[in-house]
């Protein structure tokens, strides 16, 4: 409770900005027998980013709510690390010098955070991290428009995060699952188990690429090799973790493509039907499987457990 300013709506908003558009989602996950989708919308730019930012801010109240936003692919980079031997509390801070030589910059430019991976044997301690870091002038440039809109930025994720979120309704228990999800540059494969990301990686095929019919064949051969090696290195890292479908996201020529996967890959394969795990009654556009994976990723962020106060 808010006792001396504005109260806050319950759950996360969350706002992304790119070069023609302004893309938000706000969700609802606690206090709900399954996630409901709130507000899911697309918003032509008007004007550079703060003057977009700025109307939105009036025309929707965006002061009342738990803002976030996503960085892009291209602006951070992730990396498994050994979890350094020190206290649980310690570890974030120690990564920071154990990825060091990995990165192209100064490790003093950049903002680093982790998280641990569950122990590839099934035992308590985790014996290794995902670590992402980010330049800090990037992280600055990221803010900046929010901030000189007057909209305060509680969050900042990453996509494979928010996949983690979406993909937790989708597990069996106790065994793993391969999410593909196709965005405008590239596709977002992770592997998750229990709710926690294990692995993960970006394989360059674009949702627009499958708009010319002629190179579909290609594509899939393309899919299912790189599905296929993800899958057996996965299973070679973490044996302990049986991963029992792979869902991918729609795309043209979706049924074709979940055919093909299932006669070539060793694990029965899934289009992503959002229906499935989440209501949406007041965005009927979702029904529409394309528009969900263009906002998969926008929604599964916005699907981040607790709130910070402010």
């Amino acid at each position: 409770m808010n006792l001396f300013g504005k109260s806050l709506r319950p759950g996360w908003l969350c706002l992304n900005l790119y070069p023609d558009r302004v893309d938000l989602s706000h969700v609802l996950v606690e206090g709900k027998p399954r996630p409901e989708v709130l507000l899911c919308e697309s918003f032509r730019k008007e004007g550079d980013d703060v003057v977009t930012l700025k109307r939105l801010r009036r025309e929707l109240n965006l002061d009342r709510y738990h803002c976030m936003t996503m960085l892009k692919p291209r602006d951070y980079q992730l990396f498994p690390v050994d979890a350094p031997k020190v206290p649980v509390a310690e570890a974030r801070s120690a990564v920071r010098w154990s990825i060091k030589d990995m990165l192209d910059y100064p490790v003093d430019a950049a903002m680093i955070d982790a998280l641990h991976v569950p122990a590839s044997d099934g035992s308590a301690q985790s014996s290794q991290m995902l670590a992402v870091a980010a330049r800090n002038e990037l992280i600055a440039a990221t803010v900046r428009p929010f901030n000189d809109a007057d909209i305060e930025l509680d969050v900042i994720d990453i996509p494979e995060l928010a996949q983690r979120n979406i993909a937790k309704y989708l597990e069996q228990e106790g065994r793993g699952l391969a999410l593909l999800c196709f965005d405008e540059a590239a596709a977002t494969l992770t592997f998750t188990s229990g709710g926690e990301l294990y692995q993960s990686r970006r394989i360059d095929v674009a949702l627009k690429d499958f708009e010319d019919e002629s190179a579909a064949e290609g594509l899939r051969d393309r899919i299912a090799l790189e599905l296929q090696r993800s899958l057996d290195h996965f299973d070679r890292q973490f044996r302990s973790v049986a991963v029992a479908r792979v869902v991918i996201s729609q795309v043209p020529g979706g049924e074709r493509l979940a055919e093909y996967l299932n006669s070539n890959l060793t694990l029965p394969v899934e289009m992503f039907d959002l229906e499935k795990i989440m209501d949406f009654p007041g965005v009927p556009e979702l029904r529409d499987p394309l528009r969900q994976t263009q906002c998969l990723q926008l929604i599964g962020a916005a699907m981040r457990e607790g709130v910070a106060a402010r």
